[in-house]
């Protein structure tokens, strides 16, 4: 069993930055690969990056390339997602998730394990 917590979202201006982090509980974090997925008002949750347990995978989708990065840090059982320049599109409630599967990290109902869900807000 693996409890998330979302921690660093907020409002920030376009062009900005924020990072968030997503705490996880248990002895086998680096077991785990880990995403951030994100859900806009009246859209579907969608992915937008994910990290290998090792962190030496990373998989990201297209509209936030160059712009964010995700990262591990297995001694303190966190991952962190660094977004910049900032646009209103990415407006969304950011959720972190982990699974031991690495078959199919773009798909989140490959994940058995979710956060609760920290908003990012972005005004123009």
């Amino acid at each position: 069993q693996v409890q998330l917590v979302e921690s660093g979202g907020g409002l920030v201006q376009a062009g900005g930055s924020l990072r968030l982090s997503c705490a996880a509980s248990g002895r086998t974090f680096s077991s785990y690969v880990m995403a951030w997925f994100r859900q806009a008002p009246g859209k579907e949750r969608e992915f937008v990056s994910g990290i290998s347990g090792s962190g030496g995978r990373i998989y990201e989708t297209d509209s936030v390339k160059g712009r964010f990065t995700i990262s591990r840090d297995n001694v303190k059982n966190t991952v962190y997602l660094q977004m910049n320049s900032l646009k209103p599109e990415d407006t969304a409630v950011y959720y972190c998730a982990a699974d031991r599967s690495e078959t199919d990290p773009f798909r989140g109902a490959a994940y058995d394990y979710w956060g609760q869900g920290t908003q990012v807000t972005v005004s123009s």
